[in-house]
């Protein structure tokens, strides 16, 4: 639990300096020099976002990355939803931006079932998205596969609100590493 609050405190100050300096950063101050040479300050002025066209022959700056969408499961199931399928094919137009990394699809279950019977469950339903992405044009040899049954649950309350967070398969994208 103390490990829990200092990496939260950690977070909040990381973003509470960022934040500081997204703001602080946005505005500059106009200066004239006057006859004496000394420099006094002005109004505060906000300049606008220039938007810079990029040159014939240029690369475009990199798109940010996209966060891959969870696939989520009824209970007991591990067969594909016509919304899990919209995912993972929404999960395929950012993977084919970036085919040098490989894909990671993690199995997860909701609190109810015994361990071993959660672990096969989560395989399974890591297996169904497997195949559904190779269908779709992903090459299996850049996905593996792993079930965490119940043992990563999102939320931890005994609701059938929280069961239904739990049934998932997460994906995970490992950015290639340069050989050597």
């Amino acid at each position: 639990m103390k490990i829990q609050n200092q990496e939260t405190l950690r977070w909040s100050v990381i973003l509470g300096l960022a934040g500081f300096l997204a703001v602080g950063g946005c505005s500059t101050k106009n200066v004239t020099v006057g006859s004496s040479g000394g420099t006094a300050p002005s109004e505060e002025v906000v300049k606008p976002m220039e938007v810079v066209k990029a040159q014939p022959g240029e690369k475009p700056p990199a798109t940010p990355r996209r966060e891959l969408l969870d696939v989520y499961f009824a209970y007991d199931k591990w067969s594909l939803s016509p919304e899990g399928k919209k995912n993972l094919a929404q999960n395929v137009d950012a993977l084919k931006q970036h085919p040098e990394n490989k894909l990671l699809i993690e199995g997860h279950c909701d609190e109810r079932g015994t361990t071993e019977y959660n672990l096969a469950l989560g395989a399974k339903r890591a297996r169904a998205a497997l195949d559904y992405l190779v269908s779709l044009g992903i090459p299996a040899a850049r996905i593996r596969t792993t079930s965490y049954g119940e043992e990563l649950p999102l939320c931890k309350e005994s609701t059938e609100n929280c069961y239904e967070k739990n049934r998932r398969d997460r994906f995970v994208e490992a950015r290639s590493r340069p050989s050597s």
